[in-house]
């Protein structure tokens, strides 16, 4: 068939994907509409007639396809226009011939536009520069395999965290219909190191590629000069010219784990590193920097570049939506970083679990804000139980007292559970075990045991003095570490007031360390459980924390009675009895916590003043 104006033969092809039951069951393929013509012309191997300029303008010169001088003559009528003019003197003639049926309306489109601008995308021809990428078919001649199921196939090797994300990964491969481009017409970038020979009619062959050795590399040929040449013959016929196109981000950035690991300067450094174990980066990314990472070791090292990737997800925005430049929602960090303290912003951010996305919450800075100078206080408390000057023991042999070993056996089964979830890529778990404890080892047992600890009048043997005081330091120095990842500042700061080096590089805490130390961890939680009780007696009756109880008995389940007979001394001490505490058994069978069945308060102490 001829087309309409311009008289152009257009062959009736058969394709797969025409529809035979929809209108006359032909479609049409135009170079290039959209990007289905461009695959159709690729099946179909169609000759390639562009007309689209890289400004978005018809050509001006006449394609040699038109043969009729009517067809010519209608061409001239659009060269260098715009295609919306274009558009206009096309159907202007079609009028004319009388072609055209009707009167043309307004449709709308489902056009693709440019992501900073209001004018639709319009597709031209250019050269580029691709890496196979599994898109097309084509059998990687290392392995003899087909690449876009080989990269299947590392994915199923890589270990995702969290696991679902794999699946994301997957489809994007299954997904792929073409190369990957890698060439940018920009200036800034990493160019492509080669160059083309320049005939002796001044054409330049882009089919007669100048490459550098490898020992010449990096080279930039826009200024470099390929080997036997001289910057005279730089655009001459019988000379060079250099490429001009940079290298796409993501083709210089999938090398990363590479060059990190010294991959072509550093032969020893790589065979120790190289594969990573762990990429960390963010969900949206994963078809690109991931993907385009896999690709690059798998083309050559037929490997992966890492065993782990650990994924992200987004921060929101206080109306949950993903924060973005682009949207212009983004909080930047230096300002929350001089309110809150790195050490607060950090505990924020490590508090998102991966693969979810997180809310911006200063609340939850606050919170780390708190935690990081509790840290710091609690250890200071803890670390100077003896007195100024005094030794830091972290003998666990030193730790006698069941209340004691019972603190050491929470701390060695809070060890395991954190490292345990680090080693399951759960640093939000590890961080929440840790906390949990900490707290509990602060408002609890800090307070059970300091009047012992301190023993300024001598009311208990050194020996139970000296148990108080290992276990507080013990306890100290196994949490900054567990903490250190979290809160890097303050807890480098508690280490260095008794420890040389960094904390970052102490071993981590393993819970064999503690294993001489046998301890019941209920005694801990009976202690803790009257000394609630007790304290909130003292709140309900909204009397000072100070004010001494002159009679009290604590009723606690039967399972409880040992292990709160054990701690009664450090009890009386915690809750100001100066007068008789009695532990009772609980009448309540299902009973799980004590309670303070009677009490008799003295008078509360006068308030202290402040210095």
């Amino acid at each position: 068939v001829a087309s309409p104006v311009y008289g152009v033969e257009v062959p009736i092809l058969p394709h797969p994907e025409a529809e035979m039951d929809k209108g006359a069951g032909i479609a049409m393929c135009c170079t290039f509409g959209d990007t289905t013509d461009i695959d159709w012309w690729r099946d179909l191997e169609l000759p390639l007639r562009a007309i689209l300029r890289k400004d978005g303008r018809i050509i001006t010169e006449i394609p040699e396809w038109i043969t009729t001088d009517a067809g010519r003559a209608a061409f001239e009528q659009i060269t260098g226009k715009t295609t919306f003019s274009a558009r206009e003197a096309v159907v202007a003639a079609l009028r004319e011939s009388g072609e055209l049926k009707g009167e043309p309306t307004k449709t709308m489109r489902q056009t693709n536009f440019f992501e900073k601008g209001d004018k639709p995308l319009e597709i031209v021809t250019s050269r580029q520069w691709y890496i196979r990428n599994g898109g097309r078919a084509w059998t990687n001649p290392a392995s003899g395999q087909d690449l876009n199921e080989e990269l299947i196939g590392r994915g199923r090797e890589l270990e995702f965290h969290p696991d679902f994300m794999r699946v994301r990964y997957e489809n994007w491969v299954k997904g792929l219909k073409g190369d990957w481009l890698v060439s940018r017409q920009r200036f800034f970038g990493v160019p492509f190191p080669l160059w083309y020979r320049v005939d002796a009619d001044g054409q330049v062959n882009y089919d007669d590629i100048i490459t550098p050795s490898e020992a010449a590399l990096p080279v930039d040929p826009s200024t470099d000069v390929p080997e036997g040449y001289t910057e005279e013959q730089r655009g001459v016929a019988g000379g060079f010219v250099g490429e001009l196109d940079i290298m796409d981000t993501w083709a210089t950035s999938s090398l990363s784990p590479q060059l990190a690991c010294g991959w072509l300067d550093d032969e020893d450094l790589f065979a120790r590193t190289y594969p990573m174990d762990l990429r960390p980066q963010g969900q949206d990314i994963i078809r690109t920097w991931l993907f385009s990472t896999v690709v690059r070791a798998d083309l050559e090292f037929g490997a992966l570049p890492w065993k782990h990737a650990g994924l992200s997800g987004w921060i929101l925005d206080s109306d949950h939506k993903k924060m973005s430049k682009s949207k212009g929602n983004v909080v930047t960090p230096m300002g929350i970083l001089e309110k809150y303290g790195s050490d607060a912003v950090r505990y924020w951010a490590a508090s998102a679990r991966l693969g979810l996305d997180a809310a911006f919450d200063e609340q939850q800075m606050k919170i780390g804000r708190r935690l990081a100078i509790k840290v710091l206080n609690a250890s200071k408390f803890a670390l100077t139980m003896g007195g100024e000057g005094a030794a830091i023991d972290l003998d666990p042999a030193l730790v006698t007292v069941p209340l004691d070993r019972s603190v050491l056996a929470a701390l060695a089964s809070v060890i395991d559970e954190a490292s345990a979830a680090l080693a399951s890529y759960e640093h939000s778990r590890a961080l929440e075990v840790t906390e949990s404890f900490f707290w509990t080892f602060c408002d609890d047992y800090l307070e059970l045991v300091k009047e012992r600890a301190y023993n300024r009048d001598g009311a208990w043997d050194e020996a139970s003095a000296a148990s108080a005081r290992a276990a507080l330091a013990i306890v100290i120095d196994n949490v900054v570490r567990l903490l250190a990842p979290y809160l890097p500042y303050v807890t480098e700061e508690v280490w260095s007031w008794y420890r040389e080096g960094s904390v970052h590089v102490a071993p981590w805490p393993v819970a064999s360390d503690l294993a001489g130390v046998e301890g019941d961890p209920s005694v801990l939680e009976a202690a803790s459980s009257a000394l609630i009780a007790l304290r909130r007696v003292k709140s309900e009756a909204k009397v000072s924390p100070r004010t001494p109880f002159l009679t009290v008995t604590v009723r606690t389940p039967q399972a409880q009675m040992e292990a709160l007979e054990s701690v009664k001394g450090d009890l009386e001490a915690a809750s100001k009895a100066v007068g008789a505490l009695t532990v009772a058994a609980s009448d309540d069978a299902e009973a799980t916590e004590a309670v303070v069945e009677s009490f008799e308060l003295g008078e509360a102490p006068a308030k202290r003043k402040k210095a």
